[in-house]
């Protein structure tokens, strides 16, 4: 994924589901670096590794390889 990219972020200390975001770094701290929008704007967050989910906006393309499971 290339940095920044466009995300949707779940985050349940701030209480946000599929909020639109802009994931901009991921540092060695454990901890993703986001513009994430409240009320009229967008503002810097650091939000932590262990407690987010961040989805890429954009779908990625299949292509023509199967996904194979070992289990």
């Amino acid at each position: 994924m290339e940095l920044p990219t466009q995300v949707l972020i779940h985050n349940q200390i701030l209480g946000v589901k599929g909020a639109k975001g802009a994931l901009l770094s991921v540092s060695g701290h454990g901890y993703y670096e986001v513009n994430l929008r409240f009320g009229e704007g967008f503002h810097r967050v650091l939000l932590p590794i262990g407690g987010t989910v961040v989805i890429a906006s954009e779908a990625e393309e299949a292509g023509d390889e199967s996904i194979e499971l070992e289990r």
